[in-house]
């Protein structure tokens, strides 16, 4: 599941003027869109090395190549072959013996319970419960998320700490307001396997789509995570109420230890892990300090990055391989300036540019507009060989 978050900050900006660009913006990433003239986009194997200099922080470098559509040697072929024979039906079934043992739970620990509702309705969740069942559901929440990952192969999570608390005027700080809760988990993203990591680190909530909550089992569980549901094609007045919750849902979780943590994706899209997209305002508008956290996938045949390749064949690759890993840097809580405070920009970019230079992770300036030209690009040169 890839999040596309909005900048929550401000109504959605006037599209780009790209190729193949559109007004509405939900529309799938991966499918061809023709030119005016009906014909596919005129990009040739020629200029392949071109396209991919222009749109790096989206390119698979591993050894299934563009869109996973690369040609496999005979010996990587064969193994996909066996994996998908034996490994992969044992890897679904566990995993979907997990979904519904944790739906379960969910449901038992919702049962009679009524949701917490804002906005008129548009938002509910079940995590502002309290007693046994919340506690019950994130233990088992995080448990089971821990599960999920090592049936897709990442047996070993390599997790580092770094220092004390950040920020550009932490150093008088008196030590108490060190320990001071942070409102949102800030992270870059990669992968929907970013989410699993992050349930089964802190069991925070997210942000996501608004047909989130009424798909089978996922529905139920997103609103015990307690999941800030968007509409992407809304109106501005609708955006601005979804910011208002987000930046509500940051100052009580900074404010008080028993709300659930909001965790934030402030690129707006996956990359291919080595870049880092520019930051949407909205995590920073509630002027708390954030917990910056860094995930890297490192790989030798398939990335488990989801750049420019299809969810399912993504699904069934990164299932195909036996080990996968995934290290994680957890950042110093990062309080803001003053300065910061009365700007969120600011504050976006300064959390951006610590977080690129602890996870030697290059900066860029191109974001979801280019990712859907490059898709668009890539299927229209498939097409033409």
């Amino acid at each position: 599941m890839e999040s596309e978050l909005k900048d929550l900050s401000s109504p959605a900006p006037p599209p780009r003027p790209a190729p193949a660009a559109a007004d509405k913006d939900d529309r799938p990433l991966l499918k061809p869109e023709p030119e005016a003239g009906g014909g596919a986009p005129a990009i040739t194997p020629e200029n392949l090395a071109e396209l991919e200099k222009r749109f790096a922080a989206y390119v698979r470098r591993d050894a299934y190549g563009s869109m996973g559509r690369g040609e496999l040697p005979l010996g990587e072929k064969l193994l996909l072959g066996v994996a998908m024979a034996t490994l992969v039906p044992v890897r679904v079934v566990a995993a979907l013996a997990i979904l519904v043992a944790y739906y379960l739970i969910c449901r038992a620990c919702t049962l009679l319970k009524a949701p917490n509702r804002e906005e008129e309705g548009e938002q509910e969740d079940y995590a502002h419960m309290g007693g046994w069942r919340r506690k019950v559901i994130v233990a088992c929440g995080r448990v089971l998320s821990r599960a999920m990952l090592f049936v897709m192969g990442f047996y070993w999570i390599n997790e580092t700490f770094r220092g004390a608390s950040g920020g550009p005027d932490n150093a008088g700080k008196e030590q108490h307001e060190e320990h001071e809760r942070p409102g949102a988990i800030i992270s870059n993203h990669v992968s929907y396997i970013d989410i699993l990591y992050h349930m089964s680190s802190s069991f925070p909530s997210f942000v996501a789509k608004r047909s989130v909550a009424k798909l089978p089992l996922v529905g139920l569980i997103s609103k015990c995570l307690g999941c800030v549901y968007v509409q992407r094609e809304s109106k501005s007045s609708d955006f601005k109420g979804v910011s208002g919750v987000v930046t509500e849902r940051v100052r009580e979780a900074h404010q008080n230890k028993d709300a659930p943590m909001m965790m934030l994706f402030p690129e707006g899209t996956t990359t291919n892990g080595d870049y880092l997209l520019p930051f949407k305002t909205g995590a920073f508008l509630a002027k708390a300090p954030v917990l910056p956290v860094i995930l890297n996938y490192p790989y030798q045949r398939f990335s488990p990055a989801w750049d420019s390749i299809s969810g399912v064949r993504h699904v069934i690759f990164l299932l195909c391989q036996f080990v996968n890993h995934i290290e994680v840097t957890h950042l110093p809580v990062y309080y803001p300036s003053e300065q910061e405070k009365g700007d969120a920009k600011l504050y976006a970019n300064n959390v951006r540019r610590l977080m690129a230079k602890e996870g030697h992770l290059i900066l860029s300036d191109i974001g979801l507009a280019e990712k859907r030209v490059y898709h668009a690009a890539l299927n229209g040169l498939i097409c033409q060989c």
